[in-house]
């Protein structure tokens, strides 16, 4: 039989639409949307639905989108009785994992999610930065572009996102960005791509509100995960409560090491990964570090009910 793991997305998988299809094909959904709505004062369910999409790129808004999106679905499939043996999630998407494995409620990851968001949001306020991926280059080589820029004197530029073996995405103030990505270029990478994002995620420039958000953590419960869930911060497994709260206050500016969280997995035998949640990123990923595992995408009720049928059978 499957291993089963779900993956839950991160920032960047939104659209305007996302979550529709699945209200239509699941009407109980309405109820979970207007939940949604409810807990955070925001109009949570226009957004995912009809945005416009300059209100729903903003970080403050985005997180808590996705992360409702990715509920709904991990909704409908434990209805069908299909469940996973351990999780993990892309920066944002480790707050859908953890549900998914019982260490928070959804209207507490709901709100810790949206808090993140704006926490996030106001560093980009004050500290304007960038985010570029570096495609076709090893991690430790778009590492060593960094240390090069740095040392330039240009600020700060770090490793964000260890995607895969050949893709990182680097973090930092906008000039410190600009140079790394230069350098990245020069040490032949095939591409490098300027991200747009609100705010210069994974890096030392977020490191401020780690403590902030270190009490915000505290005022919520947390449970022993019911299983495995790996956490970015060091590719490797959370097994109590306050190894949680630690990697999600380490994960504000730490970098998300994806790579080896997929490789974790796939090395305690896990064979199938669910991606729960909007668009097909982390499917795309995973055929990049394990190839020979199963990607599976429920990013709309017509994939979704695939995978339910898949895995029944």
């Amino acid at each position: 039989m499957a291993r089963v793991a779900f993956l839950f997305p991160g920032q960047g998988s939104q659209k305007v639409g996302m979550g529709k299809d699945f209200v239509e094909r699941h009407p109980h959904l309405r109820d979970f949307f207007a939940r949604a709505d409810e807990v955070l004062g925001l109009p949570l369910t226009r957004l995912c639905f009809e945005g416009p999409d300059a209100e729903l790129v903003q970080t403050q808004n985005t997180q808590p989108a996705i992360f409702v999106v990715s509920m709904a679905i991990l909704d409908v499939l434990r209805k069908a009785g299909i469940a996973a043996e351990a999780a993990a999630g892309h920066s944002l998407g480790e707050y859908g994992a953890l549900v998914s494995a019982g260490v928070l409620e959804m209207d507490d990851a709901l709100r810790l999610v949206r808090r993140r968001g704006e926490l996030m949001a106001g560093v980009n306020a004050r500290t304007p930065g960038a985010m570029a991926a570096v495609i076709g280059l090893p991690g430790d080589a778009v590492a060593e572009a960094c240390r090069k820029a740095q040392a330039e004197g240009l600020g700060v530029v770090e490793p964000a996102n260890y995607n895969t073996p050949a893709q990182t995405v680097i973090s930092g103030q906008e000039a410190a960005v600009v140079r790394a990505m230069a350098l990245a270029t020069e040490a032949r990478a095939e591409k490098v791509v300027r991200l747009q994002v609100g705010a210069p995620f994974h890096c030392s420039l977020m490191s401020a509100l780690q403590d902030e958000f270190a009490a915000t953590l505290e005022r919520y419960s947390f449970r022993d995960p019911r299983f495995p869930v790996v956490a970015n911060v060091t590719g490797d497994y959370v097994r109590t409560a306050d190894a949680v709260k630690d990697a999600l206050r380490r994960q504000v500016a730490g970098a998300v090491r994806w790579t080896d969280s997929i490789n974790r997995l796939a090395a305690d035998g896990f064979d199938t990964f669910v991606e729960v949640g909007p668009g097909r990123t982390l499917v795309g990923l995973l055929r990049q570090i394990q190839p020979e595992r199963t990607g599976l995408s429920t990013g709309d009720s017509k994939r979704l009910d695939a995978v339910i049928a898949q895995l029944k059978a």
